[in-house]
């Protein structure tokens, strides 16, 4: 059976251009909640990434995102939200995107199509076994990204592919495929709009599901978020608040004494044991 790119199939809706704004919105909305739904069909094969990534995290491993165009830029933003939001060196989740970070905010002219560029990019990192490399790629035939995961899987190191479309090329090269099927998008080929969507609900299922297995939650809070603004600080004052029921302004103190919610309340708790 030949591979079928359903992503980029014909939209399901027609003179776009004579409808309506609200017409055009209700649509895309329309389109929008069929996302999650896909998505809760490839639960299954998340679960089994987490599970392997937190084994290899736990023993010094990262997580590699690789992607072209949009898959790109949405898993340099999910590396990127980490740090701030989890207090992670920035070296345990990296993101990579064809063309580097000139292409965040450009295009650049057939990055994609390179099928070696992706493992040099890797191998600047210093990619090893311990490692986990996620392919992105809503078409699931980006030669960039499906270059490196094949040369990871010659080096054994665990790949994953998150694309929208069946038995694609990058499942076919990855350890685990993650295939959320969103049909046809409202914009013919359109894959920014629900493929994208559907890209960021995995990742951030993907980091956050880690994240909490890798001890940096407790409860339901980001206990080693750093104090960015102060916004921050008013929250991780509050959970320290929570925790040990101290006033306000010592609590604030505490906080910003230690760096961290759980840095604070455990000093706190040790000097007054």
């Amino acid at each position: 059976m030949a591979f079928v790119k359903i992503s980029e199939q014909s939209s399901l809706y027609n003179d776009l251009e004579k409808k309506s704004v609200l017409e055009i919105l209700t649509d895309i909305n329309n389109e929008d909640k069929k996302v999650a739904l896909a998505v809760e069909k490839a639960i299954p094969a998340i679960e089994k990434l987490v599970t392997e990534i937190v084994k290899r995290m736990k023993k010094g491993g990262r997580i590699f995102y690789m992607g072209a165009g949009t898959s790109g830029r949405l898993g340099v933003l999910d590396a990127s939200e980490i740090p701030p939001t989890y207090g992670m060196d920035p070296s345990f989740v990296i993101g990579l995107i064809a063309g580097g970070d000139t292409a965040l905010r450009n295009p650049v002219e057939n990055a994609e199509d390179d099928t070696v560029q992706g493992w040099k990019d890797l191998q600047a990192f210093d990619i090893n076994d311990k490692d986990t490399v996620i392919g992105i790629a809503a078409s699931g035939t980006t030669p960039y990204v499906i270059g490196a995961l094949n040369t990871c899987r010659e080096n054994g190191i665990l790949t994953a592919a998150i694309t929208s479309n069946p038995d694609a090329p990058i499942s076919q090269a990855a350890d685990i495929a993650i295939e959320m099927v969103v049909g046809p998008e409202y914009v013919t080929g359109s894959s920014r709009m629900k493929s994208g969507t559907g890209q960021k609900m995995i990742c951030n299922m993907i980091t956050t599901s880690v994240m909490i297995q890798m001890g940096r939650v407790k409860g339901n809070k980001m206990v080693n978020m750093q104090l960015s603004n102060a916004k921050l600080v008013d929250r991780g004052t509050r959970m320290v608040i929570e925790e040990l029921g101290l006033p306000y302004e010592e609590a604030k103190r505490l906080l910003l004494l230690h760096g961290e919610v759980k840095r604070a309340c455990d000093a706190y708790r040790a000097e007054n044991a």
